[in-house]
């Protein structure tokens, strides 16, 4: 039988393997991209509100913020550390980091908001024990009680919109996370 000659595809030329592998290689260089933006995203949109529209934060809202902060750290780390154990410790951080945001956000809006003060809460312990509102006070400090701190944006408080985004990029890191155990 007589063979014909090998196509363009078989000897490698077009075939699509090459760019399938820089894609897997750069996915949780975009997710950890992702994460990051998002978390900034995140704390400029709470500085705006801050600045521009007087909404003042309470202690819950400085510690997310300083938890959004932490996971945009922890996300450079991933695009850094290049290697799958970076990934792995960088996707866990993020992971964990947005569970705590979670419960922040859900803590503020359940218990924090309704009470009159928030004064010496475990958020506020961490903000004074860190030095962050003597630091860098426009970002850091506390100006408002829990009560006076719960706005809306669209009918929604914005401790849900927090808790959202921190269940996304959990979500986010945990895709990270369960890629790199699936290889």
């Amino acid at each position: 039988m007589k063979r014909s000659a090998p196509t363009p595809r078989e000897v490698g030329f077009g075939s699509d393997a090459p760019r399938i592998r820089a894609a897997k290689r750069r996915s949780p260089d975009a997710a950890f991209a992702a994460i990051a933006l998002a978390a900034l995203a995140a704390i400029g949109a709470a500085l705006v509100s801050q600045h521009r529209f007087g909404m003042e934060p309470c202690p819950w809202c400085v510690l997310q913020r300083l938890i959004f902060v932490a996971i945009a750290v922890a996300a450079v780390i991933g695009l850094v550390w290049r290697r799958a154990t970076g990934h792995a410790v960088a996707a866990a951080l993020v992971f964990l980091l947005a569970l705590a945001g979670i419960a922040a956000a859900a803590w503020q809006h359940f218990y924090a908001a309704p009470s009159a003060s928030c004064n010496l809460t475990l958020a506020d312990k961490i903000i004074n024990g860190l030095g962050l509102d003597a630091l860098l006070p426009d970002v850091f400090a506390p100006r408002a009680t829990c009560a006076d701190a719960a706005v809306s944006l669209f009918g929604v408080p914005y401790d849900f919109w927090s808790l959202a985004l921190f269940a996304v990029l959990a979500l986010a890191a945990l895709t990270v996370l369960l890629r790199r155990r699936v290889r």
